[in-house]
């Protein structure tokens, strides 16, 4: 598809929840791309770029099927007041108009539209009968600004402009009248339909026919030259004293032929359908909603509230919008593996791991051929988010694993066994004592100390500030060289890749999230309560859980198989010695 047949407009990818640009060709969207292959998110974008690179990529959508959005959104609308002839005498007879009492102004008439007024075509303008009762419709041309200027000259401003789109500028009559000025009357919720889509200027040449119809009757019916003041004055006007901007939207007025224009004044009611068309931008259509709908424009702004708090780790799943599911009210990336009936297992990763961390052994141990495995990332790592309000804990990531449990639909008697890998000890064991009818076997590999000691619950609070200061580039040395054997570092790089690998790809915020989390692991948890068949793995120089440590705990428990020494491995059990860890389930089978 050439560029020239780009007619772009905002959506909804139905597949992702997030804003992207296509082009709407009829029944179809076609989405839209940088030329590097990345999809455009808002026509901000487009404007900044030369649009012969733009490229289509997927397949095309059906528009049925799709969100469709105002075209460009975010800003308040620059409006102009009494910019037809004819339009301008109409609203001084008709009494609404506490401007001036010429019926030609001798300067343009400016004002704004809040942002929140604008919807998309298709959806509903809201009759606000509590607010007014002589809604009217005002179909324009709206011009959109592609270059910044300051006191721009009428001879240079066609060249601030990147092009068009369609605006309805609805208007509440009476409180245009009442309040002596525009702006509450223009700015009510869902009025300012506007789209279907914006186009470049330079597709256009000469005027541009600008017809509305109500109900299929038309009623407006005028050429952009029949402006009062033209497109270049105006842009001249509004830059004399401030910087326009790409994106801003300045919608030209309206002709004559609105509601208050006929004698006795007809308004619009609920079901009655508003048709704004310009040639070269399509049709923008929008019917008067009933007086029972709720509000859009409401619930919009609730739910962009909740998506204003800057979540870390976010943009692995766009912005928490892909691949995650919903465990406890809480995003996370959530895996289903192995097969339908076989016994179940449930994986919990340490602190700088993932799901993936248990991947080799997965494999090794043969265990997706004989269970049905899930896995998560905890919050915060991983593929899972986290929020700013969200304080991450021992307690709170033992509430999110039964919460796993649950999705999985584990229930209380199972045949359950839970892995968990340094960190995930704690969270597992504080699980265990919640929820002990949950749990048939427990495989804990690399335990730290419970509670953790003062030194160490330090050293993780300055780790924290350390990620949080230098990123995970100012840990990752150190970690591997603690926790991987002098063996591991000299004769297994893929190993201490692996362990780079997972802690560089960690967000700096979610893994200082954990790291306060590990350092106020400063509870008792009584491992005699534990009746589940318990096996602990260890390395020989693992310095986070050393086999004495190990030894200590198997004592307390009531079923504790003997403790597995991995001889020459550190506290990257899976990654330093796969087949050993793989071989020591056995006692438990």
């Amino acid at each position: 598809m050439s560029s020239k047949q780009y007619q772009f407009c905002a959506y909804i990818d139905p597949a992702l929840g997030v804003e992207r640009i296509g082009s709407l060709n009829g029944d179809q969207i076609q989405p839209l791309a940088y030329p590097s292959g990345t999809p455009l998110s808002n026509l901000y974008e487009v404007i900044s770029l030369d649009e012969s690179t733009i490229i289509p990529f997927s397949e095309p959508l059906p528009r049925k099927a799709v969100q469709l959005l105002a075209p460009i959104n975010g800003r308040d609308i620059l409006c102009v007041g009494k910019n037809y002839a004819e339009h301008a005498i109409e609203f001084n007879k008709s009494g609404f108009d506490s401007s001036d009492k010429a019926d030609q102004p001798t300067h343009p008439v400016i004002f704004t539209k809040r942002f929140t007024s604008i919807i998309a075509d298709g959806e509903e303008i809201l009759p606000l009968p509590d607010f007014t009762q002589s809604a009217d419709f005002e179909g324009e041309l709206g011009v959109i600004i592609g270059k910044p200027g300051f006191q721009i000259s009428d001879q240079d401003a066609m060249n601030h402009v990147w092009g068009y789109t369609i605006v309805n500028d609805m208007t509440a009559r009476e409180r245009q009248r009442d309040h002596k000025q525009f702006y509450i009357g223009k700015s009510a919720d869902t009025y300012c339909p506007m789209g279907p889509v914006a186009v470049p200027a330079n597709r256009f040449t000469g005027a541009l026919r600008v017809q509305t119809r109500v109900n299929g009757d038309l009623r407006q019916n005028a050429t952009t030259d029949n402006l009062i003041f033209s497109i270049p004055y105006l842009i001249k006007t509004m830059s004399e004293g401030q910087t326009l901007m790409p994106g801003d939207v300045l919608a030209t007025g309206t002709p004559a032929g609105v509601g208050i224009g006929r004698t006795p004044p007809v308004y619009l009611n609920p079901g009655d359908e508003v048709a704004v068309s310009i040639e070269g931008l399509g049709t923008l259509t929008n019917k008067i909603a009933s007086k029972s709908a709720a509000n859009p424009t409401l619930q919009r702004v609730q739910q962009n509230q909740l998506k204003a708090l800057p979540k870390a780790n976010a943009g692995k799943s766009l912005n928490a919008n892909a691949g995650l599911t919903d465990i406890g009210g809480k995003p996370l990336n959530v895996l289903r593996r192995g097969v339908d009936n076989g016994p179940t297992a449930v994986f919990v990763h340490g602190l700088g791991g993932t799901s993936d961390y248990w991947t080799p052994l997965i494999q090794a141990a043969g265990l997706y051929k004989s269970h049905a495995l899930h896995l998560f990332d905890f919050e915060g790592h991983g593929q899972s988010p986290t929020s700013p309000l969200s304080t991450i804990t021992i307690a709170s990531l033992a509430a999110d694993l039964k919460d796993v449990f649950q999705n999985a639909g584990i229930v209380s008697g199972s045949d359950a066994t839970l892995f968990a890998h340094s960190m995930g000890c704690i969270v597992a064991i504080r699980f265990v004592l919640d929820n002990p009818q949950l749990v048939k076997k427990l495989v804990l590999v690399g335990p730290p100390p419970i509670p953790l000691p003062e030194a160490a619950s330090k050293n993780n609070k300055a780790r924290a500030t350390l990620v949080r200061q230098k990123t995970m580039a100012g840990v990752v040395d150190a970690v591997v060289g603690a926790g991987t054997s002098a063996k591991t570092q000299s004769e297994n790089s893929l190993a201490t890749s692996a362990v780079r690998m997972s802690l560089l790809a960690q967000d700096p915020e979610g893994y200082a999230k954990a790291c306060d989390a590990l350092a106020g692991a400063t509870e008792s948890l009584d491992l005699s309560a534990i009746s589940a068949d318990t096996l602990i793995v260890t390395g020989s120089e693992d310095k986070v859980s050393p086999p004495a440590l190990c030894q200590g705990y198997s004592e307390k428990l009531k079923n504790s198989k003997d403790v597995v020494v991995l001889q020459d491995v550190g506290h990257w059990h899976v990654f330093e010695d796969v087949q050993g860890v793989a071989n020591s389930l056995k006692a438990l089978s």
